[in-house]
């Protein structure tokens, strides 16, 4: 029988300590989670290798988008600096790993997914862990959720190619907004802040991942 526990704690001394994630609220959350919960059946045996996953079978509704590696999710939760009383909405939840290890650190989050399978796997994994300070919505992610908002912090769980003003409205003045900016290995994992001038950002380390639906930068013209 494969041994996830023993998985589990190579991922942490192998990938998230070793990348300079030490914050013991965060340690301690991926430690615990059991990854292999929110992954495919098929890929229940790699959940910890340090790689982006499918978030559903292959054919499957879903299949086309990814959980972020351990290592680059857990950087991504450090940057944003979570307080035990912030109200974060977590954009692209897939299955919900993210949105757990966040709200363990967090107040209460807002559970963002687009993909309505994915959405119901998530509501369904969060609830059976016992988490009720998490509501997961459904809506299009490049919208945000401005019901629930505004928010102390968003964290988008994928790269985008810009950031739509429809979501950085949604933050409070001094908020954070944690994404990877730019598609591809030209990724970088960018801290945005809320002042009364916009956004201001500031590149924190390297990242590659897929970039989420309606973050992509729209074609030039070109003549």
């Amino acid at each position: 029988m494969f041994d996830f526990a023993q998985a589990r704690r190579f991922m942490i001394e192998g990938q998230i300590r070793t990348n300079e994630v030490t914050e013991p609220g965060i340690v301690a959350a991926m430690a615990e989670l059991e990854r292999e919960r929110f992954v495919p059946a098929s890929f229940r045996t790699v959940a910890y290798v340090d790689r982006d996953l499918p978030a559903a079978e292959a054919g499957q509704p879903g299949a086309q988008r990814f959980l972020l590696s351990p290592m680059v999710l857990a950087k991504i939760v450090r940057s944003a600096d979570l307080a035990s009383s912030d109200r974060v909405l977590h954009v692209g939840c897939t299955t919900g790993y993210g949105t757990a290890v966040i709200a363990r650190l967090a107040g209460t989050v807002v559970a963002l997914e687009e993909d309505e399978a994915l959405s119901r796997t998530a509501a369904r994994n969060l609830s059976d862990l016992g988490f009720s300070n998490v509501s997961c919505v459904t809506g299009p992610l490049a919208a945000g959720w401005p019901a629930g908002g505004p928010y102390d912090v968003i964290i988008v769980e994928g790269a985008v190619e810009e950031l739509p003003e429809a979501l950085s409205g949604q933050l409070k003045e001094d908020g954070r907004l944690v994404a990877i900016l730019g598609a591809g290995r030209t990724g970088r994992g960018t801290l945005f802040r809320r002042t009364p001038a916009g956004l201001s950002g500031f590149p924190l380390f390297d990242a590659a991942a897929p970039v989420l639906p309606g973050f992509a930068k729209a074609p030039a013209f070109q003549f």
